[in-house]
């Protein structure tokens, strides 16, 4: 005798039953919840890792490396400068190089500078490049007014957070010449070349004395 397979029965063979065990299918649904939990904190967790171990950058005077100020209106009022169109009195370039430990410390793009207007006494890339474009002749400008704007401290013995000690010195040299008292009183002067060195002394090490300016610099 043969079987007519209905719709139903057809389904029926292609689905077995599911025989249920107490607590089976409440177990199963919450083993696949922890999984995806599981998932989400590792993400989460190498989000974190990631986060940690980049050291992002330290305004207002921590360790290096020093980024600019997110307002830079505190710094230029510091430095005793206001921000506006470029002056075009008199236009000059110097070069600053930071070493700490050994290392060369990036002086970062548009110290002094907000929106489109601009100190007189400011950064435009990360080259090290100090512009001087004054608004009226004569006018004279500091090494300090440069790191007041960066949000960077700087005195004989400190500079960020780094201060003299326990056989670490801060040493100036401008033009390869060394330079003693307070670095923030240095003049900016055309072409110059000022090298700030932090850390135990190292008689191998020897800052630069010039720098390679553009045609246009």
């Amino acid at each position: 005798m043969s079987t007519i397979e209905t719709p139903e029965s057809q389904q029926h063979l292609a689905e077995p039953p599911v025989i249920e065990e107490p607590g089976r299918r409440r177990w199963v649904t919450a083993g696949i919840g922890s999984a995806v939990a599981l998932v989400a904190l590792a993400a989460a967790g190498y989000g974190i890792f990631q986060t940690v171990s980049a050291k992002p950058a330290q305004p207002y005077g921590g360790t290096p490396p020093w980024s600019i100020p997110d307002d830079p209106a505190p710094g230029m009022k510091a430095a005793g400068l206001t921000a506006g169109p470029m002056g075009t009195a008199e236009h000059y370039h110097a070069h600053l190089s930071v070493f700490v430990d050994g290392r060369a410390v990036e002086v970062p793009a548009n110290i002094g500078i907000e929106g489109e207007d601009m100190t007189p006494v400011h950064t435009h890339d990360a080259r090290g490049v100090i512009h001087v474009e004054s608004r009226a002749k004569g006018e004279v400008y500091t090494l300090g007014q440069i790191f007041k704007q960066w949000g960077v401290t700087l005195s004989a013995n400190q500079i960020g957070a780094l201060r003299t000690g326990n056989g670490k010195v801060l040493t100036t040299q401008v033009d390869g010449k060394p330079f003693t008292g307070d670095p923030a009183a240095i003049v900016i002067k055309a072409h110059e070349q000022i090298s700030l060195v932090y850390g135990v002394p190292d008689p191998s090490f020897t800052p630069p004395t010039s720098f390679a300016f553009k045609a246009d610099e």
